[in-house]
């Protein structure tokens, strides 16, 4: 049965029938639902094309991505970096592990208005929203994967006479690569979440703001076009973070 379903067709056919079960459902149930809160594919995907041609939806979609990627490289550089120096450090690890732990299991969304309220309506105050949401991931993976790393090697780098810099170099960064792939796995969708949280609850903009513009609008198909095209972003983001994960699987001797 095992080998059955790893043959690439029978996969292939399977999801393909699953699309085309959920794109039927959708297109009978969304014409019969009242027009103020749904929309049947077909007219989804005439909207789809509609904002394209427009202009509109290029627009949402490079605002929201240039939000997503300065907000969430800095916070996965900034992750990385502290993560480490925490390993190495143990006065930053017990001066601040408690509040890591303390916010990493505090819902984000509601830290926005509090954002709001000290930086204002802008970039800077979006820009921290999706920070904090995938700071903590990364931050927490990096810790775990730079804990992870054997006493007994560290002693052997140094009884090589490896000073600080080649024990990062060698060691330290090299074990860790792993664990903070799979804290940006986990952060790309969080992230992706702050993106539309912040648009929705700073300043309308990107594809939040054409949610709302839609919405504004009582266009159902216009709304779920967006959301299609979110989720689009979320599935193709989550899935490079998964790609990168596993090449790197084999530093920690696994078989993904």
């Amino acid at each position: 049965m095992n080998s059955l379903w790893d043959s690439r067709p029978i996969r292939f056919s399977t999801y393909a029938a699953g699309l085309l079960i959920g794109a039927v459902l959708w297109e009978y149930f969304g014409g019969k639902v009242n027009p103020s809160y749904g929309a049947p594919l077909s007219a989804t995907a005439k909207r789809f094309i509609f904002l394209v041609s427009n202009g509109q939806l290029q627009d949402a979609v490079l605002g929201s991505l240039q939000l997503y990627f300065v907000g969430f490289i800095s916070a996965v550089l900034a992750a990385s970096l502290f993560g480490l120096l925490m390993s190495r450090l143990n006065y930053l690890r017990v001066g601040f592990e408690n509040y890591i732990m303390l916010l990493y299991a505090t819902p984000m969304i509601a830290m926005v208005p509090f954002i709001k309220s000290v930086l204002e309506i802008g970039f800077a105050a979006k820009f921290t929203v999706v920070f904090l949401f995938g700071f903590f991931p990364v931050l927490y993976n990096t810790l775990e994967g730079a804990r992870s790393v054997k006493p007994e090697m560290v002693e052997v780098a140094k009884s090589f006479r490896s000073g600080e810099f080649a024990l990062w170099r060698d060691l330290l960064i090299p074990h860790t690569v792993p664990f903070i792939l799979t804290g940006i796995r986990q952060g790309a969708g969080r992230a992706l979440v702050g993106v539309v949280a912040a648009e929705f609850l700073i300043s309308s903009s990107g594809l939040g703001g054409l949610i709302q513009d839609q919405q504004g609008k009582y266009s159902m198909s216009g709304v779920f076009a967006s959301i299609t095209v979110l989720t689009a972003m979320g599935l193709l983001l989550m899935w490079i973070g998964r790609v990168l994960e596993n090449r790197m699987a084999a530093w920690r001797g696994l078989n993904r």
